[in-house]
């Protein structure tokens, strides 16, 4: 089912939730919205599941309004953060609850709510629990018959609001993979709610960027991190290192320091604008971007001071703080830490192979 949302506008006394959202949920793709805590996402997937009202706009599903319809009559399944089972009924009878409730009329026979309820336990490789209770169940598993319970009713839309935040880190890496791998297989409109870039990344087929009650930017996962939109959007995906200076010909200037310009953006300049100053611009660089010196490079470069270095899965990521006071992150192979030998103190100087350019108005 496609789902629109079109001019949503929502406010909680004088905070503004959402800000004249308008999006479209593609048939069958399965969609995050992704943003920090309080930047609206929660608050548009319960507006969308009819949990919330709208200030204004409208929500359309199929291309029918759908705005006031209740939400027992939007057919949509909702999975949240904390499972919401019922604890004193087994596996089984939390999977069928949906079914058991429904109109006289509409409810289908015993018969066939014990077939669905068993296809789909076997679905979430869990049919061996169905005669357990939610206490004896891990928090994977509980979430996993979460998702069982709300595919039961045959929603025509899946909504998932941060469904793998009670779980910890090796649980919600193998669970985000079994989502995918089941979305696959379903092919049901589905959008989840995420804090998590790492998550967002691997599992959505688009990502929905937000900010403050702002859409950011729209697309595919390599789309947003390759080429993000706005400086939040290279902030919150991913590690970066954040500068701000002034573009002076094919350089970037940071006070006593300076880096230069990559090749690609200095194509780019008119031949005008390589001698005169520019406007002020937001440099972002990720940690493998930047390289470490001992001894000062012919090149333009920024002096630094080493603060420590962590070692991270196998990755050495070296600490620094410019002359303006900023510190930098750069990352490190295990045989570049040991040709460098940094020790807490030391005056480096930092290189970089490639920058991100933003007007400053775009922060």
């Amino acid at each position: 089912m496609s789902i629109q949302v079109k001019n949503i506008d929502k406010h909680f006394g004088n905070f503004h939730a959402l800000n004249n959202i308008s999006l479209d949920f593609p048939e069958g793709e399965l969609v995050a919205l992704l943003g920090p805590s309080g930047c609206g996402k929660t608050t548009l997937l319960r507006i969308i599941a009819g949990l919330e009202s709208a200030d204004g706009g409208q929500i359309l599903l199929e291309g029918e309004d759908a705005t006031d319809t209740h939400v027992r009559h939007r057919q949509v399944g909702f999975v949240f953060q904390h499972y919401a089972l019922f604890r004193h009924m087994t596996v089984f009878d939390n999977v069928a609850f949906g079914l058991r409730v429904r109109p006289r009329k509409t409810r289908p026979s015993e018969a066939e709510i014990k077939k669905r309820v068993s296809k789909l336990l076997d679905l979430v490789q869990l049919g061996f629990l169905a005669d357990r209770f939610p206490a004896q169940l891990s928090g994977g598993q509980r979430q996993r018959i979460a998702l069982a319970r709300a595919l039961a009713v045959e929603p025509r839309v899946l909504l998932l609001d941060e469904p793998f935040g009670a779980l910890d880190a090796k649980v919600r890496k193998e669970l985000r993979r079994w989502l995918r791998s089941l979305h696959d297989e379903l092919h049901i409109t589905s959008i989840f709610v995420t804090h998590d870039q790492e998550e967002a990344l691997e599992v959505a087929d688009q990502i929905v960027v937000m900010n403050k009650g702002n859409i950011e930017q729209i697309g595919s996962p390599r789309e947003v991190y390759d080429h993000p939109a706005t400086p939040f959007v290279f902030d919150f995906l991913g590690q970066a290192n954040r500068l701000e200076g002034q573009r002076q010909g094919n350089r970037i200037v940071f006070s006593d320091d300076q880096l230069v310009l990559p090749q690609h953006y200095q194509s780019q300049l008119p031949k005008q604008s390589q001698e005169r100053s520019q406007d002020n611009v937001i440099v972002f660089a990720r940690p493998n971007e930047l390289h470490i010196h001992t001894q000062a490079p012919v090149e333009p470069s920024l002096q630094a001071k080493v603060i420590r270095d962590v070692w991270l899965a196998g990755q050495i990521r070296v600490e620094l703080q410019d002359r303006q006071g900023r510190l930098l992150e750069v990352a490190l192979t295990p045989e570049q830490q040991l040709s460098l030998t940094l020790q807490p103190g030391q005056t480096v100087w930092v290189t970089a192979s490639n920058l991100h350019l933003f007007d400053d108005y775009a922060a």
